[in-house]
This record gives C-alpha cells, structure tokens and sequence, in this order.
C-alpha cells in the first residue's frame, strides 16, 4: 500500500490498523512502518475529527524535515566510534569506561558538536544493526590444543572400565551455600500473595556459616551422594566424601569391584596440581586395597562434568524458592531429589574439621604409589595401593 499512498492517506490506513489491534497497537505499527508514533496519533486525530488536509497541502514525497544524520555529515562516524572504542584500540575513547546508555552517547556527541536527542540516537543505532545487548556466558577460559583429545581419553578410559563392570564416578564440589533465612532463586507455587519472609540482606550468619555440599555420582547406576560440610573445601574433605561414599553405597553396589575410576575437574579441592589430593587418595587405596584412576578434565571445562548436569543441576531445581536456613533442610533437600529417569541421591552432614593450609613434603608426594599414564600423565593418572617394604635379612 505505501506506493500508492500519499501522506495523509499513509497515517490514517496506519492509524486505523493500530486502532484494530488495540492496546500496544501503535507501538507496534510504529516498530512495523516505521512511522513515528506521532504520525500515528496524528492519524487517529484526524480519524476522530474527520479532519482532511486543504488541497494542495499533502507534501510531495521526500519533503518534510531531513533527518539528522542526512544534515551532519560526520553524526554517524562519530556515533559509532563511540559505541565501539574497544574496536578501534584507544583505550582514551570518552565512553570506554562508563555505560554507552542515550544519555551518555548524546552528551559524548554534543562535545563532538553535534545536536541530537536520546530517541535520534536510538534510531541510529538501530538503523546501523545495534540493539540492547546482555552478557552471555560462553566462553569457558583459555582452551587448551589437547582439549578435545583428553575428553576422547576420559570416554575411552570411562567406556573400557564400565565394559568390565568396574564403577566409574564423577565428583565435584556444588556452589557454596549461604545457611539461613535468606532468598534462595527460583519460584514455587504458593498460596497467592503469600510469598515466604526471608531476610532483606544476606550476611553470613557466624553460627552458621555456609554449606559445602560435595558430590559423587555413580554413572554407571545413576545414584548420587553428596556430603554437606560444616568447614572448609580441602582435598581432606573431598576424599572423605568418597570414602563416605564407597562404605555406604560403592561397595554395595560393587562386592566385585577390583578397581575404580574417577572423573574431576582439573582445579579446586581435587584438582590435578592438588598435592593433598593425591596425598589423601594414597590413603583411601590403601584403606581399599583397590587402585584409584583419576582422569581430570582439561582446563575451563567444569561444566562438561557429568556431575553438574546429572545431578547438581537436578538438586537446584528441587530447593529452588525455599530458604535453606539450617544444614538439616540443606540435607533433606538433596536427599529428596528425584528425576523421572530414576536419579537417587543420598545426603549426610559432615561436621568434620577440615583446616586450610596443609602443607605436603616432597617426602610425602614421593611416597605416593602414582603411575602417569601416556597421554597427559599430569591429567591422567592411577594411584595403587603402597609398595610394601621387604624387611632387611641379618647376615651372621
């Protein structure tokens, strides 16, 4: 219809379709034409009041004021260049370091002498491809060039040991939880108007403290065991958990098992360079008497863990909306998870204390009955139970 449409004529037909559409309707006529709102409204007047423009009076087309950017030949480089700073290299750009929000681009512009206002800009921006942008988070870290090999490693590793029916565990730390009447995100139906009172501030309460819920996932069975500490994240409190793990349901689950595997991220309490962690699994195979392979997942992937989509995902949608305001609830809600694929997990408090700061000798990390595999020994190792001395034979 626009071709065949005059002035007048074009904001009356646009006016007429925002008016069907009811409410919101000129705001997206607006967004669909092009037109402005005014024009719109100035359409529906005309509509109301059966009003006609004088014969002679439509202006032809291409009249009516020239926009900004027709008039000021240079509004556009200099828009974009303040949009942009980082793409050009100046790290003096006047916006680098404040918010591109209108105002600021208007007022950046008007130094630059140019006269526009905040809906202009925002026109321009639009026209030349932007629009409001929010943060995404996809981007893990630094890759590493053998990234891709070592998750085709872990896969075989995990494969030839589930083939021979021997268990395979992934274990990670889940987010640190504040304990008390705070808001935790997420909502749940409730009776309406009745949301549940938490605190306005969320200070740690020192009696309290925090939660460090650490967990195992049995891969092969779909269970889950998470240990809710009272103290800190050390490599002592992460073999604990599987300790914990292996007394209370691995060694049900597998009487046969004559070794395990399992699968860490590469940093944090059970992380590769962790000497303690290597440390304290020497004492867990020997408690055992089976081997313990370890493969670490390369750097910046802690979220391909099987364990954060398999069963932390799954405990923060069970508690999602209610307080966790006593280690007892934080226990009760993990134990309760449940997925329609047959998820079980099982929660206990751990009140242990486990202080920072254990330092482990050379002596000690020497002790450790470690065989590095070919392919990234630092990422992929097995520790085996300690070489027993043999005593020293008197001679007469």
């Amino acid at each position: 219809m626009a071709p065949v449409l005059n002035e007048q004529s074009r904001r009356r037909f646009v006016a007429l379709e925002a008016q069907a559409l009811g409410r919101g309707g000129v705001s997206l006529m607006a967004r669909v034409t092009g037109l402005a709102r005014s024009t719109i409204y100035h359409g529906l007047c005309d509509i109301r009041h059966d009003v006609s423009a004088p014969p002679g009076r439509i202006r032809k087309e291409g009249g009516g004021r020239k926009t900004k950017a027709s008039q000021d030949s240079t509004l556009l480089v200099d828009l974009k260049s303040l949009v942009e700073p980082m793409t050009r290299g100046d790290p003096m750009r006047p916006l680098l370091w404040t918010s591109r929000s209108l105002r600021n681009l208007v007022n950046g512009l008007a130094k630059n002498g140019h006269e526009v206002c905040p809906t202009v800009v925002g026109d321009l921006l639009r026209s030349m491809g932007y629009s409001l942008q929010a943060n995404s988070k996809t981007r893990e870290g630094g890759q590493h060039i053998d990234r891709d090999a070592q998750f085709e490693y872990i896969n075989t590793q995990a494969v030839a040991f589930l083939t021979a029916d021997e268990p395979v565990i992934s274990v990670d730390t889940k987010k640190k939880e504040l304990v008390g009447n705070f808001k935790n995100n997420g909502r749940e139906w409730s009776a309406k108007g009745a949301p549940e009172p938490v605190n306005v501030h969320d200070f740690i309460d020192p009696k309290l403290s925090r939660a460090v819920p650490y967990g195992v996932y049995d891969i092969n069975n779909n269970v889950g065991w998470v240990s809710v500490g009272t103290d800190h994240d050390t490599a002592c409190f992460a073999v604990n958990a599987i300790r914990r793990w292996w007394r209370t349901m691995g060694k049900k689950r597998h009487p046969q098992a004559k070794r395990l595997m399992i699968t860490a991220d590469g940093g944090g309490s059970n992380g590769y360079r962790v000497r303690l962690w290597k440390v304290e699994l020497q004492k867990l195979v020997d408690e055992l008497k089976l081997p313990i392979t370890v493969c670490h997942l390369p750097p910046g992937t802690s979220k391909w863990n099987k364990i954060e989509h398999r069963l932390f995902s799954f405990i923060t949608i069970n508690w999602r909306g209610k307080p966790l305001r006593s280690y007892r609830t934080i226990v009760q809600l993990i134990a309760a998870t449940t997925t329609q694929a047959g998820l079980k997990v099982r929660a206990e408090l751990d009140e242990n204390k486990y202080p920072k700061g254990t330092k482990v000798s050379d002596a000690q990390l020497a002790a450790v009955n470690l065989s590095r595999h070919s392919f990234h020994g630092d990422w992929n190792y097995t520790i085996s139970p300690s070489r027993r001395k043999s005593p020293h034979r008197k001679h007469n």
